[in-house]
């Protein structure tokens, strides 16, 4: 039996970690909606939350690869996908959340869940799309311009949803404000600036995340007062995944995620 294979380490320059933030944000994502698969509410609702979880995967592939260009030594998508250190990912937290299985820490597992998690992000990466098809990096424009035509018919399906199970019985639109509850607060990750985002404005890579607040609230505020949910209040509470520092869920994510690259590195089948 091959021995495992280690961790690699990266040199995180702003550029590559801006980047890497979209594609862990957009792979762990994918990651939890694969967990639908087989096991959707409805048979056409199972295919779009596979068709949508591909999507992501892609974007993922695409940005990694780019990332490991800008980074240097030479790593491909696989590798940064399937050798790095939970400190060394930098997604937003809510996208490592329990989607279709709750757990002790965090209560949710509801279909709710998954449509309002749906929503936000595809909200979000909508938004962070458009901004990136004009961005200096001809390469990362490329990926934009493709993916923010999946972004779009994403917000569009769970959208729908939203309003769907919002307005409609009193047990649909409980689940949705309970969802909405827990999921609102690490929303707040989304839009929280730092160095990271002040170098990708400066050299015109991409928008610091606090820009694309204003878009993003205005899309969900249409969204939810159709489906007939009070938004919630914001509370102090700040996630810091995008920092590299998770939440429990995420050592279990990359544990399943890795587990046969780590037992079989460079594996083909």
């Amino acid at each position: 039996m091959n021995a495992a294979a280690g961790s690699i380490g990266l040199n995180l320059t702003p550029p590559v970690q801006y980047v890497l933030r979209i594609a862990d944000t957009c792979l762990i994502h994918a990651q939890r909606l694969a967990e639908w698969c087989g096991h959707g509410p409805v048979l056409e609702e199972d295919i779009a939350l596979t068709n949508m979880a591909l999507d992501l995967v892609g974007q993922a592939r695409a940005l990694l690869a780019h990332a490991g260009r800008l980074e240097g030594q030479g790593y491909d998508e696989d590798q940064l996908a399937f050798l790095r250190d939970e400190r060394q990912f930098f997604n937003l937290t809510l996208v490592e959340q329990p989607m279709r299985r709750s757990s002790a820490h965090a209560p949710g597992g509801d279909f709710a869940d998954t449509v309002i998690r749906n929503f936000l992000l595809a909200t979000w990466l909508k938004a962070l799309w458009t901004r990136l098809a004009a961005s200096s990096d001809s390469d990362l424009a490329a990926i934009a311009g493709k993916a923010v035509k999946e972004a779009r018919y994403h917000q569009q399906h769970a959208g729908d949803w939203v309003v769907r199970l919002g307005d409609g019985t009193e047990e649909s639109a409980a689940r949705m404000r309970t969802a909405l509850e827990r999921a609102w607060p690490y929303a707040h990750e989304m839009f929280q600036r730092d160095a990271v985002d002040a170098a990708a404005e400066t050299t015109g890579l991409g928008p610091g995340r606090d820009a694309l607040r204003d878009a993003w609230q205005a899309e969900v505020a249409t969204v939810t007062t159709e489906a007939r949910l009070a938004v919630p209040a914001d509370t102090p509470f700040m996630s810091t995944g995008t920092l590299g520092r998770h939440s429990e869920h995420m050592g279990f994510i990359l544990a399943e995620m890795q587990s046969l690259q780590r037992q079989y590195p460079g594996g083909r089948w």
